[in-house]
Order: structure tokens, then sequence, then C-alpha cells
């Protein structure tokens, strides 16, 4: 009878909200009982009974109500205040040393803390990647490049608003997403979450050992019942098996209503190396693109990093001056900046004197680069040529066979080879779905024309241009 009740009132649910969201938050909800005109349901978690009671608990009432007559209310329990497991405290100190009282350094940071209801066929932890202490987000340097980045990965860090789960950060190579990844790792540990960290070789590692060791069971376990899962590096995931993986524990978290953050140096759509179903599931969180640093901020993160050397170096003297010229000069990334720094100190510690200008141009010369071209997204090439040409980017992805259509998306093809990395497979898909033959055959006749025609060429440099500003 209950059970034939939730099941009516579930497929009302689902289909008020849809699928997407009835898996995420209602997956585990179950009717208990119904007495005296009050409903009383039960979830997995109490973070589902907050978010439920928060967002849907009056959509709740209403799917029940038309199955129950004189219903007025609902109460929502987490299945672990009531089904007799131990409380949260009780097994915290079972954790603790014996003998005396626990204190902070009892709990050092690490990559995973254990579930709060550990499974038994968790025989031993999985240790995830090493966490930097330093990599807080006290330390972390925020501006206009990565402000967004940073407020979400705060809020998320402090449990604010799970919905954004999964956040996939991504950059290019030293702006900061690791950083970010391990700012909310520690403030996940201090919440007491449970915890786990790793980069993408870690998890093949780990994965092909317990294939190895024939604990694959116990190493899936882990990773699904945990809060927080953090995942660096996700470009470098390889493997079918490894990655179907990856994709049933995504699922299973997300589905579960667990965090998940991700970080890669590419957006999901352009992860080519990884399975389709892994980048859509990954493109259908929130997905942030932390930026290069402009002026302002690369002179923040010197003043910062400066301000911890004076820490273990307090007669070092480097004016605003040369640390305004090494914000002008070096633009690739905070690795540079961070080593800038370094050997800053190193000069100064040699010489004994304040850092002059003269000296620090010699010091930070090798790290001074000519600036690198700009990253060009195929998305941007469409936009431009449909705009240039007065189609919609639409019509550049449509089977459309006119004239008016043909040339434009023949000629974004072929700058999408010339200005991107992507293959011609991957060109391919972007533009609607086309075989690889078809992109060829694009950059072959755009490139014979553009010898030949002066116009076309002309147009073609343009676009390069405004592409490349």
């Amino acid at each position: 009878m209950i059970d034939d009740i939730w099941r009516r009132a579930s497929e009302r649910l689902r289909a008020a909200l849809g699928d997407s969201v009835f898996n995420s938050w209602f997956g585990s909800l179950r009717l208990e009982e119904i007495v005296g005109g009050r409903a009383r349901l039960s979830v997995s978690t109490r973070f589902l009974k907050s978010w439920i009671e928060g967002h849907y608990q009056e959509k709740v009432l209403a799917a029940l109500a038309q199955e129950v007559d004189g219903l007025a209310a609902i109460e929502i329990c987490a299945r672990s205040m009531h089904t007799g497991a131990a409380p949260l405290a009780e097994v915290r100190a079972e954790m603790r040393p014996t003998g005396r009282e626990a204190s902070p350094a009892d709990e050092p940071a690490r990559a995973l803390l254990l579930p709060k209801h550990r499974p038994e066929s968790m025989s031993k932890p999985l240790m995830g990647s090493p966490l930097d202490r330093r990599l807080t987000f006290a330390s972390f340097v925020g501006g206009r490049a990565n402000q967004l980045a940073l407020s979400l990965a705060k809020k998320l860090s402090e449990g604010q608003d799970a919905a954004m789960t999964p956040l996939f950060l991504h950059a290019s190579v030293g702006l900061g997403k690791t950083h970010l990844l391990q700012a909310i790792a520690h403030a996940a540990i201090a919440r007491r979450q449970s915890v786990v960290y790793l980069t993408a070789e870690t998890f093949m590692y780990g994965f092909v050992n317990a294939l190895r060791s024939q604990s694959a069971i116990a190493f899936k376990e882990q990773l699904r019942n945990i809060d927080l899962l953090i995942f660096d590096d996700a470009q470098f995931l390889q493997g079918r098996v490894i990655q179907n993986e990856f994709g049933h524990v995504l699922n299973s978290l997300i589905d579960a209503g667990r965090q998940v953050v991700i970080a890669a140096d590419r957006p999901p759509s352009e992860l080519d190396a990884v399975d389709e179903r892994v980048r859509s599931r990954l493109a259908g969180g929130i997905c942030v693109e932390m930026q290069g640093f402009d002026e302002a901020l690369r002179l923040k993160i010197l003043e910062a990093r400066l301000a911890a050397a004076k820490l273990l170096h307090p007669s070092l003297d480097v004016s605003r001056e040369v640390l305004a010229f090494i914000a002008g000069a070096i633009v690739s990334n905070g690795r540079d900046l961070e080593g800038a720094i370094n050997r800053l100190v190193a000069h100064a510690q040699l010489a004994g004197q304040p850092m002059t200008l003269a000296a620090a141009e010699v010091a930070v010369r090798d790290l001074i680069r000519p600036r690198e071209p700009k990253r060009v997204k195929i998305e941007d090439i469409q936009k431009r040529v449909a705009n240039h040409y007065n189609v919609s980017r639409a019509d550049l992805l449509s089977s459309r066979r006119t004239a008016a259509v043909v040339m434009p998306r023949q000629i974004a093809m072929f700058l999408a080879k010339s200005l991107t990395l992507r293959s011609l497979p991957e060109i391919g898909r972007r533009f609607g779905g086309r075989d690889h033959t078809t992109v060829l055959h694009a950059v072959r006749k755009i490139d014979g024309l553009v010898n030949n025609n002066a116009a076309l060429r002309d147009e073609v440099e343009l676009l390069k241009r405004m592409l490349l500003e």
C-alpha cells in the first residue's frame, strides 16, 4: 500500500521535475508511513534532507496529497538519524588514539578522510594524492581573471550550494586550478567531511592496482561513499575501462547528491580522449574558465609571494618598482611569478644588498618569454565567420548545401584546422557531426582558393587577425 502510493507520487514528481532533477535529489527518498494526515519520508543523507526541505517540500507534499486524502503535512528524516547507526561523534571517537585526548595534531591534512559510515568491504583506506598545506583559500590571490571560480569554490566548500555539482574548472597551466582544488579539500577536511582528492594519474594507478589485487569492489565502494570527490588533470584520463569506471563513480556520486569538483586544461567538450558519456555528464554541471592573469593580478600575486618570502628572510628588500617591472614582463603564468620571487631571494642573498631594477632584470631574464598567441576556440571561429558572412552559427552546423552557407562553413573548417590543435575528426564532430573526410576536403579546397584568389586570401587573413587579437 505505502509502496504503491509512493510509486505513483514519484511518477508525478518525475513528470513535473524531469528525469535529471528527480534522479539527482529523489532517488533515495522513501515513504515510511502516513499517520493522522502526516506523511513521514526518509532520505539517505542529512544533506538531501536539507535540500529537499528547502527546495522541493511543497512539490513532494502536492504529489502525495493527490494520492492520499486529507494529507496536510510531510516530515523528512535522514535515515542515518533513525536507523540505529552510531552517532557521528561516536564514530570519530573510535578513530582517536587510545589513552589520551585527541588533538589537532592527531588529524593531519590527508587526501582522504574515511566515510562516516564505513562499508565492511573497505579493508584499508584508499589514499588519494597528497595535499600541500600551503594551498588554502587564505593564500589564494583573487582577481578579475579567477573571481567567479573562487566564489563558486568557496560556496561549495562551505556547503552553501551543492546544486552546482559537478563544478568543472578549466584553465591553462599555472593559473591556479590545483590551488583552488586543494583549498576546497582543506576546507572540507576542516568541516570534517569525507573527501578524496585525486589526480587522473593516481586514479588510474589505484584502479589498475585494485584490479590486480582483486580489490576493485572495495576501491569503488570507497569512492562512492564519500561526501566530496575532487579530481584534477581530467585531460589525462585514459583507457576505456578506466573511463567507464570513472563515469560510474561520477554518476553514483551526483545521483546521490554528493559534491564533485573536477579540473582540466580545457573545457569538457574539448576532452577528445575522454569518453563521450563522461564529457556529457561533466558539461551538465557548472563549467568555469579561469582566465590568464592581467597585470594587476600578477602584481598582487607577486606582493603576496614576497610577503611570504619575507617571513623566512626578514632582510629581503625588493621595491615596488621591481615588482611592477616583473608583473609587466612575465605574462605566462603563476608558476613563473613564483620562480621570479625565488630568483630575487637568491640574488638578494648573494649580493647582500637591496634588489635594484638592473639586478632584477638579470635575475629573471630566463623567465621573460615572448607573449603566447591567443588560444582560439572552434566556437569562436564559428561565431566570427558566421557574423562576417551574415549567416547563423546554426547554419554552419546544419546540413544546408546552399552556396551562401557552404563557403563560410568550409572557411570556418579551414580556420579551425589552421588556428587550433584539434584533429580532423574532432573538427568534424564540432561542425554538426561531419566525417573527417568532409573537413579534409574543405581544408584542401580553401587552401587552394586562397593561393589563387587575392580577395578571398585577404578575407581569410582578416578573419585570422580578428580571431588572434
